[in-house]
């Protein structure tokens, strides 16, 4: 019997260790999501502060390209609604990560429990 517990309490901990995992990726990807939406919004205030006349130039590969001042803006309007739309689905994840993380530990600490229990009762 005691066994059979052991048996699940290392089930569950493997499993709690790969959610663990899975979390710090999601967490450090929308780290990286929330740099990229923050050097976007510092381009989309430089193009704000840009006249009609004025020359843009998109880096592509090794080369400058020139680029249309209102596609630019528009261009980082639409990377910037992506990459806000990847936070929230990234947000949504972290969270449901953090729940599974807890329904876990709750297992783990009444498999510890039943445990120590057997070890008594023996």
């Amino acid at each position: 019997m005691a066994d059979e517990v052991q048996k699940k309490l290392q089930k569950e901990f493997e499993i709690y260790n790969n959610l663990k995992k899975e979390y710090h990726k999601a967490v450090a990807l929308k780290q990286q999501l929330d740099s990229q939406l923050n050097e976007n919004k510092a381009v989309k205030e430089e193009l704000a502060l840009l006249k009609k006349d004025s020359e843009v130039f998109k880096l592509i590969g090794p080369v400058l390209v020139k680029q249309d001042l209102e596609e630019a803006r528009q261009n980082v309007s639409k990377r910037m609604e992506y990459i806000n739309k990847e936070i929230k689905r990234c947000d949504g994840n972290i969270s449901a990560l953090e729940n599974k993380q807890e329904a876990v530990h709750e297992n783990l600490n009444k498999l510890k429990s039943n445990l120590e229990h057997l070890k008594i009762s023996a």
